[in-house]
């Protein structure tokens, strides 16, 4: 079972004073974050790409590439690339980059991204959403497989005729997740294309992603895939203390100002206190709490839902840089350490 974090990092105002703190405060801020959580033996580090006034990393490449040669062992990974609006090629070499900086820790977790600006950003038209990232993937992969690349084009993206691409990555293959929100027809594309899922568990109760992950190992089978090599990996909100009462309190406060400032974009009721105490219990997809709180319920997701990796996002919003510090601290010191030995009680 690998732990991490993802991040997205938001640069919205703070929920207490209003401020807003500067896309370049909150970089150097994440850096800190990423180094630190390679101190405290966490596995991976996510950072995700948004091109919004209120997110600071539209190149979630460079962030890691800052923190790579800060860390030793820790994953580093994007939470997502936004494929359909970027070039593949381009994806490919930023973090065959980060790959060779960090000494091969680094992957791409590629999606469509629940936000939008980024289409109208490239001149890409949404009509063609689905297309775009379909036939996007399909290059990515192709790049992975050899140095001279050949590519017939398609609608979206013209032809590469036995071009090298560089530099190459030091792992072969260069690791690429799909990540899904949970729709049917994305996990059953990774299950045929063999390769590892992200599922974003962040409402509802996680246990219902279990026909969805058992859906993907049924397609990645029949595709010739051994579903025991497959990882499933899910991105889910939370918050760590010292108490049960801290966490809550501190995390409360600026989960709802991005979910009302969100659910006002997308039509969503306003986010009550309700509804956060609904979704931090043991059933529910917020993971708040101290490191036993957290821990069983990490547990609880591997035991009824089949993750083999646990991605907390946090901070969600903007929180004081020392509470995030130390959360990650707790993460990577007890909660890790919980569930590798819980679950090897189950093993045993």
């Amino acid at each position: 079972m690998e732990i991490g974090i993802s991040t997205f990092v938001e640069t919205s105002p703070d929920p207490q004073t209003g401020e807003v703190m500067s896309h370049a405060q909150r970089l150097r801020e994440v850096v800190e974050e990423i180094v630190l959580a390679d101190q405290v033996g966490l596995d991976v580090y996510a950072v995700g790409e948004h091109h919004r006034e209120d997110y600071a990393a539209s190149n979630p490449a460079l962030v890691l590439a800052a923190a790579a040669t800060r860390t030793k062992r820790i994953r580093l990974s994007s939470a997502v690339t936004v494929l359909s609006s970027d070039d593949p090629v381009r994806v490919f070499q930023a973090f065959a980059t980060v790959d060779g900086l960090s000494e091969g820790r680094a992957e791409i977790m590629a999606g469509r991204g629940s936000f939008i600006e980024s289409f109208p950003l490239f001149g890409y038209d949404l009509n063609d959403y689905h297309e775009l990232f379909e036939e996007k993937l399909e290059l990515l992969l192709r790049l992975r497989e050899s140095e001279k690349v050949t590519w017939p084009g398609s609608k979206h993206r013209p032809a590469i005729h036995n071009l090298g691409v560089y530099p190459r990555p030091v792992q072969s293959p260069l690791p690429v997740w799909i990540a899904s929100g949970g729709t049917p027809e994305s996990v059953v594309r990774a299950g045929q294309l063999g390769l590892p899922l992200a599922l974003a568990i962040i409402g509802g109760q996680p246990a219902q992603f279990a026909p969805l992950v058992k859906l993907y190992k049924r397609a990645a089978e029949r595709a010739g895939h051994d579903p025991a090599s497959l990882s499933v990996a899910s991105h889910s909100h939370g918050f760590l203390a010292d108490t049960n009462e801290e966490a809550v309190e501190r995390f409360f406060p600026s989960t709802q100002a991005v979910m009302n400032q969100i659910g006002r974009e997308r039509g969503w009721p306003p986010y009550t206190r309700e509804a956060y105490d609904a979704a931090r219990s043991r059933e529910g997809a917020l993971y708040v709490g101290n490191p036993e709180t957290v821990a069983s319920k990490i547990v609880d997701l591997h035991r009824n839902v089949g993750v083999t990796r646990f991605l907390i996002h946090m901070p969600l919003g903007t929180m004081p840089h020392e509470q995030v510090l130390r959360a990650i601290e707790l993460l990577g010191t007890e909660v890790a350490p919980r569930v590798r030995e819980m679950l090897a009680k189950d093993n045993s």
